[in-house]
């Protein structure tokens, strides 16, 4: 694993553990199809809540949220839409599990970040 992925996986556990703390429950990590990936899935009560997780180092280019781009969206709302199908379908929503370092204080929680509509 390299140092990149390593750092990677470490923030995803982070986001993880605070949106368990936060009382959801994981269902999923990593689900991949072709095009597209979801980091996290969780419950939320009845709504299903797919997870992005993004990790800044740096604030240049405008830091984690700004890396979360229209095409980005798409690969994710791709990837729900397979997850979906596969599933069943139910309520859900887009969350963005944003990391500026790994240090659980540098954790922003953005509900609904964005919709499929």
């Amino acid at each position: 694993m390299s140092t990149r992925q390593a750092k990677g996986a470490a923030a995803e556990q982070l986001a993880a553990d605070y949106l368990q703390r936060a009382g959801l429950s994981l269902i999923e990590r990593n689900f991949r199809v072709r095009g597209g990936e979801i980091d996290l899935i969780c419950r939320d009560g009845k709504t299903t809540v797919f997870v992005e997780v993004r990790l800044r180092s740096r604030g240049d280019f405008g830091g984690a949220a700004a890396s979360i781009t229209a095409a980005k969206q798409a690969r994710l709302i791709l990837a729900a839409r397979h997850w979906l199908l596969r599933h069943g379908e139910t309520p859900c929503r887009f969350d963005c599990v944003l990391l500026d370092g790994l240090e659980p204080k540098n954790i922003e929680w953005l509900r609904n970040a964005f919709s499929a509509d």
